[in-house]
């Protein structure tokens, strides 16, 4: 009986891409401008679930939730206005969350996952192009560009593209080893 319930189990397994969950040095970043200067941050709190094979792309699944508190750009006054009601409200709305169900090949190690982001209560399709390194640790590099007002980020005075451009870069690097059963 166990020796079926092994086969099924192996069977079962095969359906799907790989699961993964990420390392340390992962990382999560943002990359924005504020009165014509370039700042980068980070959020050191993410999880990203991963489910990923590049010969079966209609398996595959990314399911990142970010805690928006966690935001750093390495200067307190702007993180505080950040994670406040004008951009995070990371009170009011803890988490964002990225999940994609779509994913394209682009040539090589090169693919796009097509998802969807929720930030601020709000739901919209985001494209995230991504590198995959495989390996028994995988690795996956990927930006995309967001507009930061179309999820309400930036609100009151911040609305003004001449201080704050309405575009933001973000970039992840991913880690990755096999999640066990």
């Amino acid at each position: 009986m166990r020796a079926v319930l092994l086969l099924l189990s192996l069977a079962s397994a095969g359906a799907y891409g790989a699961d993964y969950s990420s390392l340390p040095g992962s990382s999560l970043g943002f990359t924005a401008t504020y009165q014509g200067e370039a700042f980068n941050g980070s959020f050191g709190e993410f999880v990203p679930q991963i489910r990923f094979d590049p010969a079966r792309l209609p398996d595959s699944r990314f399911d990142v939730r970010i805690l928006l508190a966690s935001a750093n750009t390495r200067n307190d006054e702007r993180d505080e206005t950040l994670k406040g009601n004008d951009f995070f409200d990371a009170a009011a709305q803890p988490e964002a969350r990225y999940v994609a169900t779509k994913f394209r090949a682009l040539g090589g190690n090169r693919y796009a996952a097509d998802g969807v982001l929720t930030l601020r209560g709000v739901s919209k399709p985001v494209s995230l192009s991504f590198t995959w390194t495989p390996g028994i640790k995988p690795v996956l590099d990927g930006s995309a560009l967001l507009k930061r007002l179309d999820f309400k980020v930036g609100t009151g005075e911040w609305t003004d593209l001449d201080l704050i451009p309405n575009e933001v870069k973000v970039s992840t690097h991913l880690l990755l080893a096999p999640t066990k059963p």
